[in-house]
């Protein structure tokens, strides 16, 4: 591995470190952020209150979707593409972007196809939630802001689209950090029952899948969050 990228691994794996106390301490986000809250423009994250949250989000078409997202940093800074699980959203980092970009890298936080202004560009396009199509939105993203390659982070379903990318792009990806995150799932795998005790343990899978469960996220969505 030559010298550069392994002592700008070496300070991302430092920073990452910082920030996931900083997650700890400080929670996924609030509600003023997710109010749509936002300081000046130039400024990466400001104070309402006790409260941070991010700067004006950005909007860029790229594959099949208008991708939403902030972005704080150096232009010319290594990119850090950093990746939110389900139910949460950006401002899941919201306590992690300053950091990054304080030390030079350039952060990136897009919204995920199916949550804030992502949306899709075609009301036709076949609505696909698989693992590996969020993986594709993610290099379609990277192509369309010019970024060769990057360290790519993220937790939950995120670290799951992360572990994706550096699979199947190996050379579009600097590093991967994964953050109590899945390995690839296997859908023939994934057909194999558990002991009653394990499935119970991921009883939601299922109640969400179902109309009752629908119907049950719907009505009692905040208790659920």
């Amino acid at each position: 591995m030559p010298d550069d990228i392994a002592y700008d691994r070496r300070r991302f794996l430092g920073t990452a470190a910082m920030t996931i106390a900083a997650i700890q301490l400080g929670g996924f986000g609030s509600a003023d952020a997710q109010a749509g809250k936002v300081p000046p423009a130039g400024a990466a994250t400001t104070k309402l209150g006790p409260h941070p949250t991010f700067g004006p989000l950005k909007q860029i078409d790229a594959g099949l979707l208008s991708v939403g997202y902030v972005e704080a940093g150096p232009a010319n800074g290594p990119a850090v593409i950093l990746l939110h699980g389900w139910p949460y959203d950006i401002h899941s980092y919201v306590d992690v972007v300053p950091l990054l970009a304080s030390e030079g890298y350039r952060a990136i936080v897009p919204y995920l196809r199916g949550y804030g202004t992502t949306r899709f560009l075609s009301g036709r396009t076949f609505r696909n939630g698989q693992q590996s199509a969020l993986a594709v939105d993610i290099i379609a993203l990277m192509d369309a802001l010019k970024i060769k390659k990057a360290i790519v982070a993220g937790f939950d379903w995120g670290a799951r689209t992360a572990d994706i990318i550096a699979a199947l792009w190996p050379e579009r990806c600097r590093a991967l950090v994964s953050v109590s995150g899945y390995l690839i799932g296997s859908q023939k795998a994934g057909k194999i029952p558990l002991p009653p005790p394990a499935e119970l343990q991921w009883w939601y899978q299922y109640y969400f899948a179902t109309d009752r469960g629908k119907s049950g996220y719907d009505k009692y969505r905040r208790d659920f969050a």
